[in-house]
């Protein structure tokens, strides 16, 4: 059974800093409350790129059902040869956030790897339920490769990265584009996942009405999403990528979790999987951390090694993919460095 006292798991530092957050992240979030978090969760470009020395241009795509989706390319201000691209998903449970929020990231790998980012503005649940964002998604993905020459990245070095909800649309994307022999992706990079609407694993039951995505919000939106099919047998892949009995074929996979959250076991399964079918995997358990520490509590310790492992990994898989004949394959070099 959960522990009685779930506040001993958090890091010290951490745990300071949830009184503080208390009315202004989801925790027991029911349906009638999503619109207080919808409003918490928009961010805007600003918020962003500030001032930093990139490029941000807007663009209509189609979806998959005829409709219409947005997405931005963020893009170095001197960008001209084709280098890296990395597709990006939203966090926010399926059912909160925009195309911006948790993007920072994308901003300092342009800068660095004069990388081509695009995030997408994939519709919501319980509006829009399942399969509509992972569709979304996949459409996103497709469109960025079909046009790499003219937004100017090398498809052969593409990568997909999301966190929470958006860390489970990025692993369902990759399991889409490996079925439906779609965009072939150098890598995938999965933080604090959300992977299984079955809601029962020992980490799912142990944060409940404590952290900062609770097992109450977790339930929430995976039935807005899925509906009265939440739970049950019929639930694909694409809808909640624990889902999937194949894991073999994937690209280098990087996923990390924290220690004290509700998708801790989740992420830990969907590693062992892929390890399991031959694959490569990095996984990170950060001790103590709750949901998205690294970008609620940037500032901290935990948070800034967290980053830091991120941004090494991704450096270490853009390196090999751009010279493989001095460093070998991605694999080798991720062992010689652990």
């Amino acid at each position: 059974m959960p522990s009685k006292n779930q506040h001993d798991t958090f890091d010290p530092h951490l745990a300071g800093l949830l009184p503080a957050l208390e009315r202004s992240v989801p925790v027991r979030m029911t349906i009638d409350r999503l619109g207080y978090f919808r409003k918490l969760s928009t961010i805007s470009r600003h918020d962003v790129i500030g001032g930093a020395p990139v490029l941000c241009v807007d663009h209509e795509i189609p979806a998959h059902d005829g409709r219409q989706i947005a997405v931005s390319i963020i893009s170095r201000s001197d960008h001209q040869r084709p280098g890296p691209g990395i597709y990006f998903m939203h966090g926010g449970g399926m059912v909160m956030g925009n195309r911006f929020a948790g993007a920072h990231p994308l901003v300092g790998w342009a800068i660095e790897h004069d990388a081509v980012c695009v995030t997408v503005e994939y519709r919501l649940a319980p509006e829009f339920p399942a399969p509509i964002p992972s569709e979304d998604s996949y459409c996103g993905l497709r469109w960025m490769a079909a046009n790499a020459e003219d937004l100017k990245f090398d498809p052969a070095r593409l990568v997909v990265f999301g966190g929470s909800g958006g860390g489970g649309l990025a692993a369902a994307v990759t399991l889409m584009a490996r079925d439906r022999n779609g965009p072939r992706l150098s890598g995938q990079l999965l933080q604090c996942p959300m992977l299984d609407d079955r809601n029962q694993t020992f980490s799912s039951q142990q944060y409940d009405g404590v952290g900062v995505w609770d097992r109450t919000s977790n339930a929430t939106a995976w039935r807005a999403l899925l509906g009265g099919r939440c739970g049950g047998e019929e639930v694909g892949p694409y809808e909640a990528p624990a889902r999937a009995r194949d894991l073999s074929g994937l690209p280098p996979t990087y996923i990390d979790v924290g220690g004290a959250e509700v998708f801790r076991d989740e992420a830990l399964a969907y590693a062992a999987g892929i390890l399991a079918s031959g694959g490569v995997c990095e996984l990170h358990v950060w001790g103590g951390a709750f949901h998205g520490f690294y970008d609620i509590a940037p500032q901290t310790n935990l948070a800034r090694h967290c980053i830091a492992t991120r941004d090494a990994w991704l450096r270490r898989l853009l390196a090999a993919q751009a010279a493989p004949d001095v460093v070998g394959s991605f694999e080798q070099v991720s062992l010689a460095e652990k």
